[in-house]
């Protein structure tokens, strides 16, 4: 299915019922009095979360949501009935925007979220509230409230621990998918990756973390220049940044000022993108010899003067992906401690076995 990461609805909320005009009249009871009953309120829209959904795909079929009147009162103080609430299903990571106004509703974050965005109508009033001791038989009521109409735009931030972002071809996809379970479109050309790719790399029970792979940048992106600007928001969410560098770039292409050019992109997009914890991941180390690869791997980091952590991988090979995972997996726990209600029972288990292992992954000779 086509990522789709913004979407327009209306939601319209339902008007609130009138309240009714009546009186009692039973054989043997003159002069009864008024009980005409109250209507009821028109239902609410709700946003809420849905940890199951991925895109606002469902958007495109339907943009229109309205929820029903409350019904009018009748006689016998008899209220009418308030109408059900429609709860309209998002995925996390949704941003709520009031377009009228171009302001931030809220967002949804966690799984069964509520986000009121369109108040129902109150419910008239019957002649029944107006009797009083110098008014024995009132003649008024009051009609319901009109319930909220809004017309929002939902824009979709995916929610992940750690994001990938390299030119095309610098092998995201095969990462993502050597790594994880997902099976993004792996090939030999640029832009095979047409949206952001979830994947969920998991070391044992209890240890995981999400990883996002989108679209590759180019020069220009921040400017609009091919595809990857339209998500690159979605690396504003993750808490750590894997910049993946292909060590034998098909088209001679030097590591070192793809590297820069990408640092020039975040930084024209968003400095604070550009100050987030970033690694170096050299990628496609098996299409380097073994006997040049040291040196190819000193002269990219060299030349970048790089100094936060750095990792020489091969997807294809599996070399160096556990330690990369784990080290990932570290860096997360210590910046997001997550409490420990009782003693793991991996406790005292040597960290060397905690650590994946990664099965075989096939590829062609074409399979970047």
């Amino acid at each position: 299915m086509k990522f789709v990461d913004e979407a327009i609805i209306t939601v319209t909320a339902g008007n609130g019922g009138a309240g009714a005009v009546s009186f009692r009249r039973e054989k043997y009871i003159p002069r009864g009095g008024p009980d005409g009953g109250d209507g009821g309120d028109g239902g609410s829209v709700w946003l809420q979360g849905d940890a199951g959904l991925n895109t606002l795909a469902d958007f495109r079929h339907q943009r229109q949501f309205k929820a029903k009147n409350g019904e009018t009162g009748a006689g016998r103080q008899r209220f009418g009935k308030s109408a059900e609430d429609i709860i309209i299903k998002v995925p996390l990571g949704t941003i709520v925007w009031a377009t009228e106004t171009d302001e931030v509703m809220g967002e949804i974050t966690n799984h069964d979220q509520k986000l009121l965005v369109a108040h129902g109508g109150h419910g008239g009033r019957g002649n029944i509230n107006f009797k009083s001791s110098v008014n024995r038989a009132p003649r008024q009521s009051t009609p319901g409230t009109s319930g909220e109409r809004r017309e929002l735009r939902l824009e979709l931030k995916v929610l992940a621990d750690v994001g990938l972002l390299g030119f095309p071809n610098a092998g995201k996809s095969t990462l993502i998918s050597a790594m994880s379970a997902a099976r993004p479109k792996v090939a030999d050309y640029p832009f095979t990756t047409l949206y952001p790719n979830l994947g969920v790399v998991s070391l044992e029970p209890g240890r995981s973390f999400v990883i996002a792979d989108i679209p590759g940048l180019i020069e220009g992106a921040a400017e609009g220049a091919g595809l990857g600007i339209q998500f690159l928001k979605h690396l504003q969410r993750t808490h750590l940044l894997l910049h993946l560098v292909d060590l034998a770039p098909i088209d001679g292409a030097d590591p070192v000022q793809q590297v820069q050019a990408l640092e020039r992109e975040l930084a024209a997009f968003d400095p604070e993108l550009m100050a987030r914890e970033r690694w170096l991941v050299l990628t496609k180390t098996d299409q380097v010899s073994a006997e040049t690869l040291d040196d190819r791997i000193s002269e990219v980091i060299n030349g970048l003067k790089w100094q936060a952590p750095w990792f020489a991988v091969s997807a294809v090979a599996r070399s160096g992906l556990t330690e990369l995972a784990g080290a990932i997996m570290g860096h997360i726990e210590k910046t997001r401690p997550r409490p420990v209600a009782e003693e793991p029972h991996w406790m005292g288990t040597p960290p060397h076995e905690l650590l994946p292992d990664f099965p075989e992954h096939k590829r062609d000779d074409n399979d970047k």
